[in-house]
């Protein structure tokens, strides 16, 4: 049963062809119902039309024969109902037409009364039903019958009745009875014929639909086969075009659209081999040039107190600019070596909750006390890269200090047998969803206009999803406008592992998942 459904799921031939083998099954039995029905009662109506006319001359002839019988010297009316009763057995079995005769219980004559049937025909054949109607009177009254013989034998048929009148006695019942066996093996013949020219025909209709859909759909198979094939990668598939007919235009078109996605895939391959160089040199070119610079701007910033006040808070800006120019390049190295699938893991054992701590004296030294840590006592012990988690929380908590609005700031850490985790929750001004969307994307930014308290470049998150990818974590965000933003960070104790659950919910206690993101999969 599951092989079959499966078919039906995944192959259009077997599909096609089993919805038209079931409706041509479907068609045929009513058309055949309907033509057995129809053959059936014309077979039975000729038939009875012909039973009732011979029985209307076998009991006019009776009488006829009973009437001359009358005017001879010593009538012998027993003989003449003898010869009548007398029917020729033609097959060995029955005469295909038998006759009895009953007294009625008005005959006149109670001294001869004369009754019998023909060919060792019981009387019970003949329906009760029927000789009440010719009792009555009725001319040539029939009904279906069963003919019963004492030897056994059982013959469908049927049964017409009349009223005969024998001189010197009264009257009699008299029935002819005609066996239906030559009409029901015909009709059986029929029905045979009609049932194998049925399932020949379901046979042929099925194997016709399957070789005409198997030349539609082999070149559709092909297709789907190649097209998994370049979605594999594999560019240089092509599809065997044959001919000139709509499926070989389908071929072509499917071939032209192939040479073009390879082009186009080799362009943006080259485009994003030239654009990840260029990010490269750029950024090992402008730290020669930068340091210099930077060395030129620590003499000079060093010297500001012999300078005028604007001259002073010129060199302070150049300082700051430096030092924002510095990370910029930075992080677009870092960029790089993620393209270039190039970044590695420094692993080793460290405490989650002294890392934490310490990344928020880093961001925020300040005695003002913004940030609020709420973590297990004791340690939470990692094997990770610490450069690269400390760049993550830092990213996070910088993010939670610039849009915090005023409130302040929960980092949460937990743990479980296998994860540990950090949630960062500010209740500032959060995202909607439009926003959410492009969160992790890089040099995005919520609002590039508004500079909040340090200017970002919009690398941040995008590389901190970087580096949860690369130590099998997730980086997961949640937000709502006027609400603030939850983000947090799972990672696995174990290296080479990967996360299965989660310490922290992304959703923070008594909120809806009103926008959701989740970073990495």
């Amino acid at each position: 049963m599951s092989s079959l459904s499966s078919k039906w799921r995944s192959s259009l031939a077997w599909r096609v062809t089993a919805t038209i083998v079931l409706l041509s099954v479907a068609i045929i039995t009513l058309v055949g119902s309907a033509l057995s029905t129809q053959l059936t009662r014309g077979i039975f109506n000729e038939k009875l039309s012909i039973s009732l006319a011979d029985a209307e001359a076998s009991a006019q002839s009776s009488e006829l024969q009973l009437a001359i019988e009358q005017y001879q010297a010593k009538p012998d009316f027993k003989k003449v109902l003898d010869a009548i009763l007398t029917v020729p057995n033609i097959n060995g079995q029955s005469a295909g037409r038998e006759v009895a005769l009953f007294p009625t219980p008005k005959i006149e004559n109670k001294e001869q009364v004369y009754q019998g049937t023909s060919n060792y025909l019981l009387p019970t054949s003949i329906p009760d039903t029927l000789r009440v109607k010719t009792e009555k009177g009725s001319v040539n009254a029939w009904q279906r019958a069963v003919l019963k013989y004492s030897t056994g034998i059982v013959e469908n048929g049927i049964a017409v009745g009349n009223i005969i009148s024998v001189p010197q006695t009264g009257k009699f019942e008299y029935y002819v009875l005609f066996s239906l066996n030559q009409q029901e093996q015909t009709l059986n013949l029929i029905h045979r014929a009609l049932w194998l020219t049925g399932i020949a025909l379901v046979f042929l209709l099925g194997l016709i639909t399957w070789l005409i859909i198997r030349q539609v759909i082999s070149p559709v198979r092909e297709a789907a086969q190649i097209a998994e094939q370049l979605t594999a990668g594999d560019l240089e598939q092509r599809m065997m075009v044959k001919g000139e007919n709509e499926i070989a235009r389908l071929g072509y078109a499917f071939n032209e659209m192939a040479v073009a996605l390879k082009q186009q895939i080799n362009r943006l391959e080259n485009l994003s081999r030239l654009q990840q160089r260029f990010v490269s040199d750029v950024s090992h070119e402008l730290r020669t040039p930068l340091t210099t610079i930077r060395m030129a701007s620590q003499v000079i910033y060093a010297a500001k107190d012999g300078f005028e006040p604007n001259v002073q808070r010129s060199a302070e800006l150049l300082v700051a600019q430096i030092e924002r120019f510095e990370a910029l390049l930075t992080d677009l190295l870092e960029v790089s070596r993620f393209d270039a699938e190039a970044a590695v893991l420094d692993i080793s054992p460290i405490d989650l909750i002294s890392l934490v701590r310490w990344t928020v004296d880093y961001v925020h030294p300040s005695r003002e006390r913004i940030i609020t840590v709420h973590a297990p006592s004791g340690s939470i012990t990692v094997d990770a890269d610490s450069r690269r988690i400390e760049r993550i929380l830092r990213n996070l908590v910088t993010n939670a200090i610039d849009h915090r609005e005023g409130k302040h700031v929960d980092i949460f850490i937990a743990e479980n047998e296998n994860e540990a985790a950090v949630a960062v929750r500010d209740y500032g001004i959060g995202f909607n969803d439009r926003e959410h969307k492009q969160l992790f994307e890089r040099f995005w930014r919520a609002d590039p206009a508004r500079a909040r308290i340090r200017g970002g470049s919009g690398l941040g998150l995008s590389i901190a999803l970087e580096d949860a990818r690369l130590h099998q974590g997730l980086l997961e965000a949640w937000g709502a406008p006027g609400r603030g933003a939850n983000f947090v960070l799972t990672l696995p104790k174990r290296a080479g592992t990967s996360v299965i659950s989660h310490p922290l919910s992304v959703l923070p206690e008594g909120e809806s998942s009103t926008i959701m993101d989740m970073g990495i999969n």
